[in-house]
């Protein structure tokens, strides 16, 4: 296997197009790849044009951009796997009542189990993302190590925690602990046409952001099949849903009820077809509790330790103790509550250091 061929997922977006030109800058062979993963035709919600992760404009971004790196460039199809990985769990997710993040299941089947498979093919020892991460080795304890960058608002992390040793061993993050307006300051002075993109902020897959309709166009049988439940506050009916799969954790706007105050979905009970409302206080907790655990750069947690929690990709890391903690199940309590603490989510653990110790997904108490 050739140790200095990488292959580079081109994403067709800034961050990528710059590790790119940094690995070959580097000495490495590179060999961009863009990953063909769905299309409008078949997931709909398609804007005027076509400009999120691995639309048509994409693909040619990142194809212009191997052009001015002088690098070859491939377009992969990973529709199949990524219908069957990705796309069909977050239906199944929503459809228990619960809140799924796609990006994590993408990046651990998809981005690094489907395309090392692909730089086996290729000959090439690793695999390089545009994530802003820090990736390292403790010889000590004989195993990679994922950190959170202490100062970029940037860092990805929190959606890497499901990425196992084998894969970290084969990866590169060329943007390490760089910042967005120094990679966008070296696309611009190597005139990649992808310097001055704006970020996608959508799930890829439902560029419109309009989950309701993606779910209804998908599976419509099953969606028209979900009639109208209850919405509780306090014990009392006070009105009606739309269908439970169309709601979230936390949610304010869009609840149909008026109490004179803000009210947020405190619980979503798939079973009884009931959305449970609650006051802010209400939906402040403390305990999380996680399944289909990953360990990162460490291989366990001990109980009584203080660990540093996010539920969110947005969420803050804070402190939390470990309540219990084993290769299937993690039981945290966090010192101040968490606002919607949701399942489907993700419960990403660091240390003190900014190590990613553990993950896995939000379940119900």
């Amino acid at each position: 296997m050739n140790e200095r061929r990488v292959i580079v997922a081109m994403s067709g977006g800034v961050d990528s197009s710059v590790a790119a030109a940094l690995l070959k800058k580097q000495g490495f062979d590179v060999i961009g790849v863009t990953l063909k993963t769905w299309g409008f035709m078949e997931v709909g919600g398609a804007p005027k044009f076509e400009s999120g992760c691995c639309s048509l404009d994409a693909i040619f971004d990142a194809k212009n951009v191997a052009n001015v790196l002088g690098i070859p460039h491939y377009t992969l199809d990973f529709t199949k796997a990524f219908e069957d990985a990705v796309i069909d769990n977050f239906v199944e997710e929503y459809l228990s009542g619960r809140t799924p993040n796609p990006c994590v299941i993408c990046n651990r089947k998809i981005k690094w189990e489907e395309l090392l498979k692909k730089a086996d093919s290729l000959d090439a020892k690793y695999v390089a993302t545009g994530h802003y991460a820090i990736l390292d080795y403790d010889e000590i304890n004989n195993r990679y190590r994922l950190k959170h960058s202490d100062d970029n608002p940037k860092d990805q992390t929190y959606a890497l925690w499901g990425l196992t040793q084998t894969s970290l061993s084969r990866t590169i993050f060329p943007l390490g602990n760089m910042k967005k307006d120094e990679v966008r300051k070296i696309a611009e002075e190597l005139g990649l046409k992808t310097a001055k993109k704006p970020d996608s902020q959508e799930i890829c897959f439902v560029a419109d952001n309009n989950y309701e309709r993606f779910l209804r166009e998908r599976v419509p049988d099953i969606i028209n099949n979900i009639s109208s439940g209850d919405i509780i506050y306090h014990g009392k009916i006070i009105g009606k849903h739309k269908g439970f799969p169309f709601y979230t954790i936390g949610q304010r706007r869009g609840l149909g009820v008026a109490l004179g105050k803000p009210v947020f979905v405190k619980n979503i009970d798939a079973e009884q077809n009931i959305i449970e409302i609650g006051d802010k206080e209400e939906i402040l907790e403390k305990d999380v509790i996680a399944n289909d655990i990953n360990y990162v750069s460490r291989t366990e947690l001990k109980a009584g330790e203080i660990v540093f929690g996010k539920i969110r990709y947005s969420d803050k890391a804070t402190p939390a103790e470990v309540i219990y903690a084993d290769d299937k199940k993690i039981h945290i309590r966090f010192i101040k509550p968490k606002n919607a603490i949701t399942p489907g989510q993700s419960l990403v653990l660091y240390d003190e250091d900014n190590y990613l110790l553990a993950g896995g997904i939000i379940a119900r108490k």
